[in-house]
């Protein structure tokens, strides 16, 4: 690479009238490139800048000092091996025996009219005026020579694949500016770079048919071997020509008006198609240009459609840098539209192994992908489970990285992957780093474990009494409230609730925190669910009943009237109550929840609904008042319309009353309409069961009630 100095200077021209006045002016930006050819390690760098400063007159004897500090610098500056983002590495074929000189376009035109090697020569002195700068603007204004070359371009391509891309690499060198851009689609280039593309993937294709063919028939060994020998000859061009091809596609595609047209003509499944190659070079501009293109969700839908990620995934993990980056960065987006397992396991192989912005980027991709619910099923037919649990294992005590963890928290979400996440003594390393570690994202991770029914619940039961000390000490709430939540979801028949809840001494802890105001949000609801989880316990629920925490409940269903959730917890407590004696007679007969039930048997919430009507006909069948109250509000509810049409009846044409029949009789037989039950049930029944009707005790089914919590 030659050495130069640029000296900018403006040229100033004035005409003078006759008086010697200036009459025009005109300034004009200038330049002067001194080529530094006898500039080397042996050269004197005093010496060589005063003959600088002698020969041109541009530069003042006062830069001397100047000039030798560019010069020490052109000296010492390092080769660097990465060429321009926007520039391509110069390829076999561009080699000349003569310097291109600007001076003599015309003739370097008039060898495009020649034969083809003429062309070939023509267009490579044309191209080293080109990759100058300076000449740009020059060439641009020879509307002969850019015509001449898109001319032969369009016409000659298929005859030479080293002419098509020496005469692409001109029209790119003019790409990578964007004020050259509409020149560059005024010649049509970029539609005919398409059809190129197209044409060269179709023959890449025939080659790959031809060699399998021949690979195929031993008889003809000799002669596979020399048309593999040939074809990787061909390769090696045709990939130079995609690359410079599409890298000045990619130049045109900043205008998105321009990226639309590709689109329309398929350009997605072109660059997806590419991506079979194994030119790393190719492969990063391939990648490059999808990620540029992914910015739109039909280009994006267009990749989910050619699967473009599994593609993808045979790309990782790779040791060149650029295209692992690029890769990573294309996947991150993408990985919400169209997960693919071979790709996570790839992401994992590149975490292992990469830097840390690159372990980064691979988690957040595997965490977006883990927040569906449709693919976390996915991961537990991978060994990726198993290599994650390793990663959580190796840290030790020491911190670990958030997106690790918060991807594993996802995936114990799904029950196939939490029964994967238990095997060997998954569950009791977890355990054994939650409760030494006092680590709340651990816990976290181990109570999603534990929400699922199967044989991971009673992997549990050893833990009960660990998880339930974490609740006498003065820890965090957040961690507490893990903690509560883990054993709040062991809902398991053989537990002992009673046993747990006198051992741990947890009534007065969960009484305490239902007060409003006596902790967060999250911490008193996590109580009211472990409330609901014990309740399931005939004894457990009379230890409740004793201690009032049934009136608490009431107080807090007050004061927390507005949040759903809080709401359909403490009406499904009382749900469970209501099938036990004890906890039965004290909702019905000493506090006002059955009220607070009727209430809400018509709440928007239809969760809510759902468990109120559960209980509300149990209550219903243990009391004979409030079953008829039930009735009555039932009645009312969906003979609202009704109930107003005959209210409106019983006022007459002149306002008054309307309340007797034909024979005089009051219609109303002076009472309340709601007390006939039999305008609602058959005579002398209720719902099929005889009014005041107590069933036997072994006709309650206290089989688990779905809240869909």
């Amino acid at each position: 690479m030659s050495k130069a100095l640029i000296v900018q200077y403006e040229l100033e021209a004035t005409i003078l009238g006759e008086m010697g006045d200036p009459m025009v002016g005109e300034r004009k930006e200038c330049q002067k490139i001194i080529r530094l050819k006898s500039l080397n390690a042996n050269t004197d760098i005093a010496t060589l800048a005063r003959k600088v400063v002698e020969e041109c007159r541009l530069i003042h004897p006062s830069k001397l000092p100047e000039v030798e500090q560019l010069l020490f610098y052109l000296l010492n500056r390092k080769k660097s091996e990465k060429h321009p983002p926007r520039d391509l590495a110069p390829f076999e074929g561009m080699e000349l025996d003569e310097e291109a000189n600007i001076n003599r376009i015309d003739h370097y035109v008039e060898l495009l009219y020649e034969d083809i090697p003429e062309k070939v020569r023509g267009a490579t002195l044309i191209l080293h005026l080109a990759r100058n700068p300076d000449n740009l603007e020059e060439l641009l204004q020879n509307e002969t020579a850019l015509g001449a070359l898109a001319r032969v371009l369009r016409e000659d391509w298929k005859q030479s694949v080293d002419l098509a891309t020496t005469i692409i690499y001109v029209f790119f060198c003019f790409s990578s500016f964007s004020q050259f851009h509409g020149q560059v689609t005024h010649y049509k280039i970029g539609a005919l770079c398409m059809n190129i593309i197209e044409h060269e993937l179709k023959r890449y294709d025939l080659w790959q048919d031809e060699l399998q063919k021949k690979a195929a028939n031993q008889n003809v060994k000799k002669e596979h071997e020399k048309a593999f020998k040939k074809y990787q000859g061909l390769l090696i061009k045709q990939e130079q020509l995609l690359q410079v091809a599409l890298h000045l596609l990619l130049n045109l595609a900043e205008d998105t008006r321009t990226e639309l047209k590709m689109r329309n003509k398929n350009i997605v499944h072109t660059l997806v198609k590419t991506l079979d190659r194994e030119d790393e070079e190719l492969l990063v501009l391939v990648v490059s240009f999808l990620k540029k293109l992914s910015i739109f969700l039909e280009n994006k839908n267009d990749m989910a459609e050619t699967y473009a990620v599994e593609k993808l995934a045979r790309l990782l993990p790779c040791k060149h840098e650029d295209l692992l980056n690029t890769t990573l960065r294309l996947t991150a987006p993408h990985s919400f539209i169209h997960p693919f397992i071979p790709l996570c396991a790839s992401l994992l192989s590149v975490y292992v192994s990469a830097d840390e912005s690159q372990r980064q980027l691979c988690m957040c991709i595997l965490y977006h992908i883990s927040v569906d619910d449709r693919f976390k099923s996915m991961f537990a037919y991978t060994d990726c489970i198993p290599q994650l649990m390793k990663m959580l294992f190796d840290c030790g005590e020491s911190p670990m990285d958030p997106e690790l963890i918060s991807f594993c928290i996802n995936l114990a979400a799904n029950k196939r992957n939490a029964q994967v996440i238990c095997e060997g003594n998954g569950l009791k390393m977890l355990m054994k780093r939650g409760l030494k570690l006092k680590d709340v994202l651990t816990m976290k991770m181990i109570r999603n474990v534990s929400q699922h029914d199967g044989p991971t619940k009673n992997l549990f039961i050893d833990y009960v009494g660990d998880l339930a000390a974490q609740t006498g000490v003065q820890e965090r709430e957040e961690y507490v409230i893990e903690c509560l939540g883990t054993l709040a979801n062991l809902t398991i028949p053989d537990l002992d609730w009673e046993l747990v809840l006198k051992e741990y001494n947890l009534v007065p802890f969960l009484k305490d925190h239902l007060k409003p105001g006596s902790a967060e949000d999250d911490l008193i609801l996590e109580v009211v669910i472990m409330i609901g989880t014990v309740s399931m316990d005939d004894s457990c629920a009379a230890m409740m009943a004793k201690s009032g925490i049934i009136s608490a409940l009431i107080e807090l269903l007050n004061s927390q009237q507005e949040d759903d959730e809080f709401v359909c917890q403490i009406v499904y407590v009382f749900y469970q109550m209501v099938f036990h004696q004890a906890t039965r007679d004290v909702i019905i007969k000493d506090t006002q929840a059955p009220a607070y039930l009727i209430d809400l048997m018509h709440d928007k919430n239809a969760e809510i609904r759902k468990v109120c009507d559960n209980t509300l006909d149990i209550i219903a069948e243990y009391d004979e008042e409030w079953g008829r109250k039930i009735q009555s509000e039932k009645f009312r509810w969906h003979n609202s319309q009704w109930l107003e049409m005959v209210d409106n009846r019983a006022m007459g044409d002149d306002g008054e009353p309307f309340m007797y029949g034909d024979d005089g009789e009051p219609f109303m037989h002076n009472g309340d309409i709601l007390e006939r039950p039999d305008l609602f049930y058959s005579a002398g029944t209720a719902g099929g069961r005889q009014v005041g009707e107590i069933p036997k005790q072994n006709s309650i089914h206290s089989q688990s009630f779905n809240t869909g919590l």
